[in-house]
């Protein structure tokens, strides 16, 4: 089955760049991309919608306004355009079910600040059966690179490398998918893939004292045999790959939020199982989402 990448479009910068971001994506897999832009009708439509057109009309001129930009940008890739009359978080959900990849805009607060994601976005991670990236407004291709010389764009310089690929991997419970999809990310850019492991410090209780926690270098050389373990197989199938490991005590968050200061992707995993109070993201990822200035992907793995 031929895939293709998603990119939901609403008119704003934020989802402009998400689509953008979608376009590179699919020239580099060799698939097409697919534009969405899910509308309702409404007694009274949104202030946004001008006064002289239907909501339909409004709709339709924000997808032909995105697709255009696209094409002009990307002149080599096939885009097409989807208008769908459902909610957007229906109407993506259904889009994506055949797709490799849905790519979404999250509003950012500031330059540092990270993201602050919308309820629409916030129940597509959760739910979405596919990998989804969230972009934010001003994320270029020229953020994926590392720094060139001054006034020189990386689209002028092929060569010029791509930033780290950050993966945050849980040793114990390590996912196919999650790992397959950071390796592939990585090799199709000729990116390094920076794995950040960071774990809370244990606690043991003597027979006759208080809990205490358990240090040590000891700790930290398990930690880092099993990261090894764990990464090995994926190390054999992508020789290309070049790896960097971290190993750390702390917040899995914190460690992910600064390594991805300097990454052009953040990859992060969310567990499909249902809890008793539904589906949800998960602390880190929830963290992630916030805090992080680069695209982020959430892939959802058992």
């Amino acid at each position: 089955m031929v895939r293709h990448i998603t990119a939901g479009i609403d008119g704003s910068a934020e989802s402009l760049a998400a689509a953008h971001w979608a376009a590179r994506e699919a020239l580099r897999r060799g698939v097409s991309l697919n534009l969405v832009h899910a509308w309702t009708w409404h007694p009274r439509p949104a202030p946004s919608v001008p006064a002289d057109r239907t909501e339909r009309d409004w709709a339709e001129q924000t997808l032909d306004r995105a697709a255009g930009s696209i094409r002009a940008a990307h002149p080599g890739l096939r885009v097409v355009e989807r208008l769908v009359a459902d909610s957007a978080v229906a109407a993506l959900l259904a889009a994506v079910e055949d797709e490799e990849l849905l790519v979404l805009g999250s509003r950012g607060l500031s330059g540092v600040a990270g993201f602050m994601v919308g309820s629409v976005s916030q129940r597509l991670v959760a739910r979405s059966s596919r990998p989804l990236v969230l972009v934010r407004a001003g994320e270029s291709a020229a953020d994926e690179h590392f720094t060139t010389l001054d006034g020189v764009s990386p689209d002028e310089i092929p060569e010029t490398p791509y930033r780290d690929v950050v993966l945050g991997l849980d040793t114990p419970r390590p996912s196919d998918e999650l790992i397959e999809f950071a390796f592939e990310s990585a090799r199709r850019c000729g990116a390094t893939l920076h794995v950040i492991h960071a774990f809370g410090t244990p606690r043991v209780q003597p027979a006759d004292g208080p809990w205490a926690p358990v240090t040590g270098p000891e700790l930290i050389a398990a930690q880092e045999h099993a990261m090894v373990a764990t990464l090995r197989p994926w190390c054999e199938k992508f020789p290309e790959v070049s790896v960097v490991e971290t190993v750390s005590e702390g917040r899995p968050a914190t460690a992910l939020v600064r390594a991805s200061s300097g990454a052009s992707l953040v990859v992060v995993g969310r567990r499909t199982r249902d809890s008793h109070l539904g589906t949800h993201i998960g602390a880190v990822t929830h963290a992630v989402l916030h805090h992080v200035g680069c695209p982020v992907a959430v892939v959802p793995h058992d």
